[in-house]
């Protein structure tokens, strides 16, 4: 009899399912599939970055146990190092925005990290969450793991996101579907499949107030054009990660279309999800109904609902923003 191989739980990172989803299906004609990254052991589609990002630097002799990872994060990235790191011997300092949902910033303490919430500042600022995990880390020795400018991020998602999408659609995806925070998820998924298959489409959703749109249509990052409620994506400026990367096009994406779809999904398929992954859907929606039907298209389920409880499902917090959750999905497509 073989000996069977069991692993701890960063070994169940990755191998998520690809999920129909049903209506926005239906209405384009097209396969739109969310691959489910909800179900990653720290609840996001950043347990993968975070797994990638510990790896290298053990490889490279950065990381033994007892030692200190620091890194600035909108939360998900923090979660996911705080779970690996317990793991794998390590702790965590977590510098987080104050704007984040407390949903998270209690779930990072409850896990153990040692949580710093700053004011919420451009990256140009010296005390931007960013700049002050690079701080603390030249100050006190801790390896940082500076999600936007290691590239381990975005091979993480080249070694496993994209040849996933891949085995699970057999080779038809036609078009990948994400937004930016990092740049790692995209521009990792984006290299591996546009290698598999050069006319695999690669779609940039980009939320107002982000800077990616701008960047893939126009060539600049000059664009300020609002803003937007989704935490953990839209990016102001061309991280490492995505140095290199060309997609075939990008969308602006409004909060609105988002939270229609968050909640159609919540009804009427059983999907409970975070707002960045309805920009995902949004995108998705945008590139069917352009391109036509026929299409294979996967983007990412990227958290669910469950860390934005305060905000995203409370009716008082919805009427300040003036959002309606009641919008029929056909008019995001409108």
């Amino acid at each position: 009899m073989s000996a069977r191989r069991y692993v701890g739980v960063e070994g169940h990172i990755g191998r998520t399912p690809l999920i129909r989803l049903r209506r926005l299906s239906e209405l384009t004609g097209s396969e739109i599939l969310g691959k489910a990254e909800f179900m990653n052991p720290g609840g996001s589609v950043k347990d993968r970055a975070a797994l990638g990002i510990i790896t290298d630097a053990e490889t490279k002799g950065l990381l033994k146990p007892g030692d200190i990872i620091v890194e600035g994060t909108a939360g998900n990235t923090g979660i996911g190092l705080t779970v690996v790191g317990h793991a794998k011997g390590y702790r965590t300092v977590i510098v987080i925005p104050e704007t984040q949902s407390p949903e998270k910033i209690n779930l990072l303490r409850t896990l153990g990290a040692e949580v710093i919430a700053v004011a919420e500042k451009p990256y140009s600022d010296p005390g931007n969450y960013n700049r002050v995990a690079q701080r603390l880390a030249e100050e006190k020795g801790w390896f940082w793991a500076n999600q936007f400018d290691n590239v381990a991020n975005r091979l993480a998602h080249y070694r496993t996101t994209g040849p996933e999408i891949w085995e699970q659609t057999q080779g038809e995806v036609t078009a990948f579907v994400s937004s930016v925070g990092t740049g790692g998820t995209l521009a990792g998924t984006a290299l591996y499949l546009k290698e598999r298959n050069p006319r695999t489409a690669v779609v940039c959703a980009d939320p107002y107030g982000a800077a990616m749109w701008s960047w893939f249509t126009n060539g600049h990052t000059d664009v300020k054009d609002g803003d937007s409620c989704a935490e953990g994506i839209g990016q102001t400026r061309v991280t490492k990660n995505l140095e290199d990367i060309v997609v075939d096009r990008a969308y602006r994406i409004r909060d609105q279309s988002a939270l229609t779809i968050v909640y159609q999904l919540l009804r009427e398929e059983g999907l409970f999800l975070g707002l960045s992954s309805g920009i995902n859907i949004a995108g998705a929606a945008s590139f069917a109904k352009e391109r036509g039907a026929g299409q294979t298209i996967v983007t990412l389920l990227c958290d669910s609902g469950l860390k934005y409880q305060s905000k995203l499902f409370n009716p008082n917090w919805l009427k300040e923003h003036r959002f309606d959750p009641n919008l029929p999905i056909e008019s995001v497509l409108s």
